[in-house]
């Protein structure tokens, strides 16, 4: 597996990575999370992606040459979550393919991620998930090393702010 930086140019990969893990979520019965249409047949999730990539640097996973897996950090956090009153660095996407799930794209993104935060000598490294589907998703960003801060909802979307001390 191999990381590279991303950005513009990969929105296609990145749209096609979404659209495969929609479409897993849904065979899980897991649909709250990102609902159960394509995220490239949606303009607004479309516009939402575009906007997410241009926060910040963007990192691609690779295997085999394939993009696997995407994340974006940015300097402050998504709209609906307050900045921390520390200097921070927020994972505001992160996405794999389903093809690649079980190889641990996620975590040598998050990892990434971590070796960034200290590159920039930031001691806080922050992430927002999906708080519902029996809390998998919080458990696994509790398994990379994140610890739960705060819940909040957005339009009904149940959400678990985490963090990272690097």
């Amino acid at each position: 597996m191999e990381i590279r930086k991303g950005g513009a140019g990969d929105i296609p990969a990145i749209l096609g990575m979404m659209d495969s893990a929609v479409e897993w979520l849904v065979t899980e019965g897991r649909e709250g999370q990102w609902g159960t249409e394509p995220y490239s047949s949606r303009p607004a999730a479309t516009e939402k992606i575009e906007d997410t990539v241009g926060s910040g640097p963007t990192w691609i996973a690779e295997v085999d040459g394939e993009a696997a897996g995407a994340m974006t950090l940015a300097p402050r956090p998504s709209p609906y979550i307050d900045p921390a009153d520390e200097p921070e660095v927020f994972v505001r996407l992160l996405v794999i393919d389903s093809r690649f799930r079980g190889r641990g794209v996620g975590s040598a993104l998050l990892a990434h991620a971590v070796e960034e935060t200290r590159r920039q000598s930031v001691g806080l490294l922050r992430v927002d998930c999906y708080a519902g589907g029996e809390g998998r998703l919080v458990d696994y960003y509790r398994r990379n090393g994140f610890t739960p801060t705060e819940t909040f909802a957005v339009e009904g979307w149940p959400g678990q702010l985490l963090a990272r001390r690097v």
